[in-house]
């Protein structure tokens, strides 16, 4: 899928923007994760520091059951929005980067990606490696991360052919900018738990904390199958974990009637968010919580 038909797909599964939104660009917003990540939470980043700064502090850890490319947490960790976060990711490629740069290794694959003489064929020698050790995983996911369309992870997706001004593969790689990126987060490694497991575990494992939050952004009901191998899960059964959580919790999902619907039936909160993606197109997404009145007055989804 090229750009220009990723854009009209997510048109399609955001509806359109209100003139009077104001709407987040993901370019205003500091750049903390390795990867470019479908589905990615930057632009949402402002509301994140909203709802931190008044429900985080140093007594409370925030737990990000999906944590994909991280942005949430690391944003908490770097601006010590909170006193500890813990991430939860099933995709044992997008794992493998995170204990890789968490448990102590960030030097070794900063500098492996400084080194890396990137070529159609060196990239598909680096990803056939993958299953050689966990820092070839972790080698090889950033690596199809920058040069698969879109960044997607997914079985079946396949190399950029063009890319910007016609650069292909290398169009996404900055090996200068990924280095300073992971090395970065290392810095702050001693605030961030990894776990490489179920996010309905670990959610479950801590519902009766009032000392944590949840930031939930679990695969989206439409886009989900084509964006994340792990896209299949009971978005009911979420719903329901998420209404025995003591702590206070943030989901976000796209904007759909379905989605409505079963935040209704919790009695949840719901706002409306706008943004832009890296493509520029303006749409919205759907918070979801207990009580949102933080984020402003309440506007029909």
């Amino acid at each position: 899928m090229d750009s220009e038909q990723l854009v009209k797909e997510q048109q399609e599964l955001f509806k359109a923007v209100p003139k009077r939104e104001k709407i987040v660009n993901v370019a205003s917003v500091p750049m903390r994760s390795p990867f470019r990540y479908a589905g990615g939470k930057t632009w949402l980043v402002p509301q994140i520091r909203r709802w931190l700064k008044e429900r985080g502090g140093p007594a409370i850890e925030l737990i990000e059951p999906f944590a994909g490319g991280g942005i949430v947490s690391l944003t908490a960790a770097f601006e010590n929005l909170v006193g500890k976060v813990t991430m939860v990711e099933l995709d044992e490629d997008v794992a493998a980067v995170w204990r890789v740069i968490i448990d102590g290794n960030a030097e070794w694959l900063a500098n492996r990606i400084m080194t890396f003489d990137l070529t159609v064929d060196s990239a598909h020698e680096a990803i056939e490696r993958a299953a050689v050790s966990l820092r070839d995983r972790a080698f090889a996911t950033i690596v199809k991360n920058r040069v698969n369309r879109g960044g997607i992870l997914a079985d079946g997706a396949s190399f950029i052919k063009q890319g910007e001004n016609g650069k292909g593969i290398r169009s996404r790689w900055y090996p200068e900018t990924l280095k300073r990126r992971i090395l970065e987060i290392a810095l702050v490694r001693d605030r961030i738990r990894f776990i490489e497991g179920d996010a309905f575990e670990v959610i479950r494992e801590n519902a009766e904390r009032e000392d944590a939050v949840f930031f939930i952004d679990p695969p989206y009901t439409k886009a989900g199958r084509r964006l994340y191998r792990h896209s299949e899960l009971d978005h009911e059964h979420l719903f329901d974990l998420a209404a025995r959580l003591k702590g206070d919790f943030l989901m976000t999902y796209d904007n759909a009637e379905e989605v409505r619907k079963m935040a209704e039936k919790r009695r949840f909160d719901m706002r409306v968010v706008a943004m832009k993606n890296t493509h520029h197109a303006k749409m919205t997404e759907l918070l979801i919580g207990q009580n949102l009145t933080w984020v402003g007055k309440k506007k029909h989804p």
